[in-house]
């Protein structure tokens, strides 16, 4: 669904202002919904403004401004918390992936997981295991 032109809503609302028919009708003269008219009697009616409204659509952000500063510094404080405890320091009520997007957006890095100890076994380099099975007497010691 295309916005109407501002040309369109004023027109409309021309109309009803003169009363040159019932909602209903022009909304049929002007090809939009019923809706529609409704809608923009109400938007001038509470607002005064006829035009469209496309910047305060959508979901409001949860991880204000304020908190971004307060992540901001918890993280130069303490630049290894987790997003868990990122999220409950700041008393925030979002998801870890919302976090994760803020923090992205505000090009600051995290640590991904808790602490662990290393791993007893090495890395095995890429192309020195034969395929399993193949080698049965390997793993045996000789005395």
């Amino acid at each position: 669904m295309r916005t109407l032109s501002l040309d369109l809503r004023e027109r409309i609302l021309a109309s009803y202002d003169h009363q040159e028919g019932t909602r209903d009708q022009i909304a049929h003269r002007y090809g939009v919904s019923l809706g529609m008219v409704k809608k923009l009697l109400q938007q001038r009616r509470h607002t005064g403004d006829i035009a469209a409204r496309h910047r305060f659509s959508g979901r409001k952000p949860r991880i204000l401004p304020t908190h971004q500063c307060q992540m901001r510094r918890l993280l130069a404080r303490k630049p290894d918390l987790t997003l868990k405890e990122l999220r409950a320091a700041v008393k925030l009520t979002c998801s870890l992936p919302a976090i994760h997007y803020v923090l992205q957006k505000m090009g600051l890095t995290y640590k991904k997981r808790h602490f662990e100890p290393a791993s007893r076994t090495e890395r095995m380099l890429p192309g020195r295991a034969g395929r399993g099975g193949d080698n049965k007497g390997a793993g045996t010691r000789l005395a």
